[in-house]
């Protein structure tokens, strides 16, 4: 079953240094939430503290499931192990051809992780979190350092794989179109100490295209809502 995510008046700091203020927010199940914002306004924090890596100093948050993948930007593959080893690590139990086909990775089972790009590692990484089938999928610029042909690619194939499975996504991305992509809302944050200037609802059909002439006008009213310029 999807998590729903409830966060209820959390703070963090790091010394005199405070990075996140009084949020207060629900994430429903099955729901694909995007957090924005500058850089050091503790959206990586945030997604620590909901996976269960990091505590806020106060404030509570509160999952349905534990049931949680978290994809980092960096690939964290076992690099002594093969793609398929690396999959099998989490889940002995999975059908690995299956990940391995909707993923794209057919052909690369016995590949050892230096022997492949760092774009079909990051992929293999993404069919590592899904194996486990988790209830909550975290991502923190899971896709930032790919090529934009190859990005677009593995963002289709994990909203196909979403549409299967209607588990709920939280993501971290610097990327509007990428966001309006792939989100159901969007946490537009001001800088340290982070606060929620807009919750953004994404008007856009679930199958939806980048260069969709409605995308582009809410990627401006997303841009202006961050500069501020809508005021």
């Amino acid at each position: 079953m999807a998590a729903r995510v409830e966060i209820k008046l959390i703070c963090k700091a790091y010394g005199r240094l405070k990075v996140i203020d009084d949020w207060n927010l629900a994430i429903e199940q099955g729901e694909r939430m995007v957090v924005l914002g500058p850089s050091g306004a503790g959206k990586t924090t945030f997604l620590r503290m909901v996976a269960g890596l990091e505590q806020p100093d106060a404030g509570q948050i509160e999952l349905s499931s534990r049931k949680t993948a978290f994809v980092f930007q960096e690939p964290r593959l076992i690099p002594w192990r093969n793609v398929r080893d690396n999959l099998r690590f989490v889940n002995s139990s999975a059908d690995i051809p299956a990940i391995l086909k909707q993923l794209r990775l057919e052909g690369f089972a016995d590949y050892m992780p230096a022997q492949l790009s760092g774009g079909m590692q990051q992929r293999v990484n993404l069919a590592r979190a899904l194996i486990i089938e988790p209830d909550l999928l975290i991502l923190d610029e899971a896709f930032t350092s790919l090529d934009l042909p190859f990005k677009l690619t593995l963002i289709q194939d994990l909203l196909e794989h979403w549409r299967q499975k209607r588990y709920t996504i939280l993501m971290v991305t610097h990327d509007l179109k990428e966001a309006l992509y792939m989100a159901d809302r969007i946490l537009v944050l001001s800088a340290a100490p982070a606060r929620i200037l807009h919750d953004f609802t994404v008007h856009l059909d679930e199958h939806r295209s980048f260069s969709d002439p409605e995308l582009l006008r809410q990627e401006s009213e997303l841009l202006d809502l961050m500069t501020g310029k809508n005021k």
